[in-house]
C-alpha cells in the first residue's frame, strides 16, 4: 500500500509518517531529501539542482520525476512508499501516477491532517523545551504536564528557531500551493481527512485503521 501523506508545518505530519515508517517497515520519500542528497554525492543532475537553487529557481518537474523513477527502480521493497513533499501541483499528482505505472505500482490511500491556522500558531507560539531533558511542551496545551514536569517547569524555555513570523509564512504558502491539489485528490475514494488537532495517538490510531484493513 503506497501513500501519500498530506500536512501544513505544525501538523506533525512528520511523527506520523516515522510511525509507519517505523511500525510497517516503509519507505519515507521525501522529494527534499532526494534532491539535496544528489546535491551533496556531486552528482551531473546534482550540480543542475545546485545551480538552479543558487539562483532562486525552482526545480522543474522533470528533473524531480527523473529522481523519483531512480528511487523507486532501486528499491528493495514496494507497495510500502509514504510520499512525503509530493505531489505539491495537480500536474505532479498526474506525473506520480505515471511514473508508479511504469513500475505496475499505485497510490493507495491518502491521508491530510487538518489543523486550522490558530491553532498552528498556538502550537509555535506555545512551544516550549526543557533545557535539561530536552522534553518539548506547549504553554497553551500542557500547562499540568509542565507544573509537574521532574526537571522543574522554570526548566522550559522557548527555543530561538521557533520563529513564529517565519513558520506561519511556510504554513500559509503551503495552504494556498496544496489547496488546488487537495480538492483534486478528495474526489478519490482513498481520500480521508485527519482532525490534526487530535492527540498524537487518536491520529496515529485513525491513520493505522485505514493500514490495517
Amino acid at each position: 500500500m503506497n501513500i501519500i501523506l498530506f500536512g501544513p508545518p505544525g501538523a506533525g505530519k512528520g511523527t506520523q509518517a516515522q510511525q509507519i515508517v517505523n511500525k510497517y517497515n516503509y519507505f519515507q520519500l521525501s522529494t527534499g531529501d532526494l534532491l539535496r542528497d544528489e546535491v551533496k554525492r556531486n552528482t551531473d543532475l546534482g550540480k543542475q539542482i545546485e545551480e538552479k537553487i543558487s539562483k532562486g529557481n525552482f526545480v522543474s518537474d522533470e528533473i524531480v520525476n527523473e529522481l523519483l523513477k531512480k528511487t523507486i527502480k532501486d528499491l528493495k521493497f514496494r507497495d510500502r512508499i509514504i510520499f512525503d513533499g509530493y505531489p505539491r501541483t495537480i500536474e505532479q499528482s498526474k506525473n506520480l501516477d505515471i511514473i508508479l505505472k511504469e513500475f505496475d505500482e499505485k497510490i493507495d490511500l491518502i491521508i491530510s491532517l487538518h489543523v486550522p491556522r490558530e491553532i498552528i500558531e498556538k502550537r509555535i507560539e506555545g512551544r516550549l523545551i526543557c533545557e535539561k531533558c530536552n522534553t518539548t511542551l506547549n504553554k497553551f496545551f500542557n500547562e499540568e504536564e509542565i507544573k509537574m514536569h521532574p526537571c522543574g517547569a522554570d526548566r522550559f524555555i522557548k527555543r530561538k528557531d521557533d520563529n513564529s513570523e517565519t513558520l506561519m509564512n511556510r504554513y500559509d504558502i503551503y495552504t494556498q500551493t496544496t489547496k488546488p491539489v487537495i480538492d483534486f485528490l478528495s474526489q478519490k475514494s482513498f481520500f480521508h481527512e485527519i482532525d490534526g488537532t487530535l492527540k498524537i495517538s487518536e491520529i496515529t490510531n485513525k491513520i493505522n485503521t485505514f493500514l490495517n484493513v
